[in-house]
């Protein structure tokens, strides 16, 4: 399983299986730190609807993104 820590604010989707009207393939997300969700495998994110919403882990890849492009994110 993949770490997400404190410092993870962004991820990357890798599956949007049962998601695809929310979630794009290759797109980078910010997430919202939730730590009661991470026992049930899952990560709230900022998706396609502008909402935050939970999905399961395995379908995102943490990354870290130079500050410049992250403030674009904020």
């Amino acid at each position: 399983m993949l770490k997400f820590n404190l410092e993870t604010r962004f991820v990357v989707c890798i599956n949007n299986q049962d998601y695809q009207a929310s979630l794009e393939v290759r797109k980078i997300y910010r997430i919202i730190p939730d730590h009661r969700t991470a026992e049930h495998q899952l990560i709230r994110v900022i998706d396609e609807s502008g909402e935050d919403y939970l999905y399961p882990v395995a379908y995102f890849v943490p990354i870290a993104l130079p500050k410049a492009v992250a403030a674009v994110f904020a």
